[in-house]
């Protein structure tokens, strides 16, 4: 679908895969710095919604996914996989409880999959699964004024999750605009996924299928203890999780991206990190930070040094250590992060 948001003064259209909502709305510098310091909101409509209701709903997710959801305190958002036998990704999961029913947001286009699978797997609990991709949008409100200019703009009523960082509007499509637009006056500025992809990159937080690929597992990724819970019942891929947890050391890391601003360019995702002309990782997403640049995430192998100087595309690039070489239950952690 095509937003109706991109009919907003200065819109401008995202490619693929976020197609159908607005890259930016003529500032990107600014749209960024609302992130961050005041308040902003960001059409995320394109994201699939999924829908789960019925008494068992929570233990049977808990049961599925990454992620300890037993108890799950109402409007608190968390995030949870759904991995295959060995470890690797299915579905990532952006989920709340409102206490009647659990929300759920994933990637573009994996609404209607995530939903099947779901289905398939009630056998006789007592649960129902909705696929409400063309009912709901998610309306993404961020920065330190969010909590006043959601109640601002009586948006009190809407499904909600909330993180540390952001809070997620799971609005019925019919009142997308009029939300926008009362988050705006409110206060908040409507920012674009060039603002947005540029803040979550620098929040060290990956974006399945651009940052991932069909070999990662959660601990090269900074995905245990965000997505995976360490300390809860068996699911699918748990001996994965529990190997490298034990004994360290998974095959890649995740790195924060530096790159060299005199390119006007920004590398390609699945692009080859290179270390003295060979190959050693790809990049996945990357953007220009307003504050520190163009930035990216990439996975590299876990013998590269820590502070050796990468390049990707031709493009200098200085890696920041996001999940450390010896991650697991026994490794001494303490290298060097950025704040978050």
């Amino acid at each position: 679908m095509t937003s109706p948001l991109l009919s907003t003064p200065g819109a401008v259209s995202a490619e693929s895969p976020d197609s159908g909502v607005a890259a930016h709305y003529g500032d990107p510098s600014h749209e960024g710095r609302a992130i961050e310091r005041s308040s902003a909101w960001v059409d995320r409509s394109n994201r699939g919604v999924v829908r789960v209701v019925g008494p068992d709903r929570l233990g049977w997710l808990n049961d599925l996914t990454s992620q300890l959801t037993t108890g799950l305190a109402p409007g608190k958002g968390t995030e949870s996989l759904v991995l295959d036998t060995r470890g690797h990704l299915r579905h990532h999961l952006s989920l709340m409880d409102d206490g009647e029913a659990t929300w759920i947001h994933t990637e573009p286009g994996d609404g209607p999959e995530l939903a099947k699978f779901l289905d398939s797997m009630r056998f006789m609990l007592r649960v129902e699964v909705e696929d409400l991709g063309d009912s709901r949008a998610v309306l993404t409100v961020l920065g330190p004024d969010r909590a006043k200019v959601v109640g601002a703009a009586s948006l009190d009523d809407v499904p909600a999750r909330t993180t540390e960082g952001e809070t997620d509007l799971f609005l019925p499509t019919e009142r997308l605009t009029g939300a926008a637009e009362a988050l705006t006056a409110a206060g908040a500025r409507p920012a674009g996924m060039w603002a947005y992809e540029a803040h979550r990159i620098a929040e060290h937080r990956v974006r399945p299928w651009l940052d991932t690929d069909d070999r990662t597992i959660p601990h090269e990724v900074d995905w245990v203890g965000r997505a995976v819970h360490l300390e809860k019942g068996c699911y699918p891929g748990q001996e994965t999780v529990a190997r490298v947890h034990n004994l360290g050391r998974p095959p890649r890391r995740l790195v924060m991206l530096h790159l060299d601003g005199t390119a006007e360019r920004l590398p390609e995702v699945g692009a080859a990190l290179e270390l003295d002309g060979r190959a050693v990782g790809r990049v996945g997403t990357s953007a220009r930070h307003h504050e520190l640049g163009p930035i990216a995430l990439g996975v590299v192998k876990r013998a590269v040094p820590t502070g050796a100087d990468l390049v990707v595309d031709g493009i200098a690039a200085g890696q920041e250590v996001v999940v450390d070489p010896e991650t697991g239950a026994n490794a001494q952690i303490n290298l060097r992060r950025r704040p978050r």
